[in-house]
């Protein structure tokens, strides 16, 4: 049987591949091999091989011209070019080394068959028509986007890892208001108050480095990566490089030319409780329970005073009393002092649902969702499995990065993420 295994690991680059071997002597009935990739142990995507022969055995002098080799995609998520060429390098390297000399043939006319496949497989990752996203959106435009987006961001993380955190609330304060559309990145003008500006916003970190990203790729592929798809990525590869899961999202959002500080009424407030939370992002799609994991974000990051001092003026039978204590330490110095949303602030994990468990939640937003019995079992499932989490957590992230795009002539790629053209 052949088998291959690669593994996404946190905070790694590229799989770890490890490639079994075809024995030219072994009874080769039809039979499935599967390909697994995983992140934290979650399955990706799977690809099957299927070999099929009229015989059930093969030796050194049988026939080979009957062999047939199928490649299947299954998509659970979407995953970039270079992992599929990855994949298709792989199976021709297996091809050709793992069977004998006297099938070389056979292994280089299923070379052809492999990236045939591969065309197949690209040609089919889309989202939406002639101008819809698509997962290879600039593959021939602006090639090098992935690596510039995932360079400059690992090193801004090296530099300071709670950017992570910024990075990852400034896509979600972005996608919540207008959609996805880099709206969160236009500044205030003498006319008009732009989104950023508001009170919900003025925290919010990392504009030098969606600013960098920009910079290189205006020099490589000028006037072709929107700001939005910039953002989008970047809180993407914020989240795989502090330690959570890996994950491709579609690319080809136009940049918004409105962005306006009233707006942002739409965002979830800190004292907002479960039944309101689950309203409110019900009105965007999501389920509680992707509402739940969604808000495992706050793993990553710190609350101001500001946003949590309410649940110290009289008892809050849903907040430790000793973690009741922590939080008025932190605010004596003031509203604007921070609190870690959990012990491991700067790491992705499932930290965050076991300081609900605990009554550890600062906010009152946080702690609601163990309070409330509708969101209760998924906060303490999340707590036990942190898997689950990450699993649950990307696929809600691709539907967030997905939510009111601008597409076509409906926005524009700006020159500067900081002003409309």
């Amino acid at each position: 049987m052949l088998v291959y295994g690669s593994t996404f690991g946190a905070r790694e680059h590229y799989p770890h591949v490890t490639l079994g071997a075809l024995d030219a002597s072994t009874p080769l009935p039809k039979q499935d091999v599967e390909i697994h990739a995983s992140s934290s142990c979650l399955q990706l995507y799977s690809v099957c091989l299927e070999l099929s022969n009229s015989d059930s055995t093969v030796t050194e002098g049988s026939s080979i011209n009957a062999w047939t080799l199928k490649l299947q995609i299954k998509f659970i998520n979407q995953f970039p070019t270079t992992t599929i060429i990855y994949i298709g390098v792989v199976l021709g390297v297996m091809l050709s080394k793992s069977i004998s000399v006297k099938l070389s043939k056979m292994a280089m006319a299923n070379w052809v068959t492999v990236f045939l496949l591969m065309e197949v497989v690209l040609s089919g990752s889309r989202f939406g028509g002639a101008d819809g996203l698509n997962m290879n959106y600039y593959l021939m435009s602006c090639p090098f986007v992935e690596p510039v987006v995932k360079n400059i961001v690992n090193r801004a993380l090296q530099d300071d890892p709670s950017l992570a955190a910024g990075l990852v609330r400034m896509h979600f304060h972005d996608c919540f208001v207008e959609g996805c559309d880099g709206s969160i990145l236009i500044d205030s003008t003498k006319d008009n108050t732009a989104e950023k500006d508001s009170l919900a916003n003025l925290s919010l970190r990392g504009y030098e480095v969606i600013d960098e990203i920009k910079e290189e790729l205006e020099t490589q592929c000028p006037g072709v990566v929107s700001c939005a798809d910039i953002l989008s990525m970047a809180a993407r590869d914020a989240v795989f490089f502090a330690g959570g899961p890996v994950y491709d999202i579609p690319k080809g959002r136009k940049d918004g030319t409105r962005s306006k500080i009233e707006d942002t009424i739409n965002l979830p407030a800190p004292f907002l409780n479960a039944t309101e939370l689950i309203k409110l992002f019900g009105q965007h799609g999501f389920s509680a329970q992707e509402m739940v994991a969604l808000s495992g974000a706050h793993t990553l990051g710190v609350a101001r005073c500001s946003s949590f001092k309410n649940r110290l003026t009289q008892v809050d039978p849903t907040l430790d009393s000793e973690f009741a204590k922590t939080l008025r330490k932190t605010c004596s110095a003031g509203d604007t002092a921070a609190q870690p949303f959990d012990a491991t602030s700067d790491d992705f994990d499932n930290d965050y649902y076991n300081a609900l468990v605990r009554k550890n939640g600062v906010l009152t937003s946080d702690q609601t969702l163990y309070a409330s019995p509708r969101t209760r079992n998924i906060v303490n499932a999340y707590a036990l499995n942190q898997a689950m989490f990450f699993l649950d957590f990307q696929q809600a992230m691709v539907k967030m990065s997905l939510l009111d795009v601008k597409q076509g002539s409906k926005g524009e790629v700006r020159e500067n993420c900081h002003k409309i053209n």
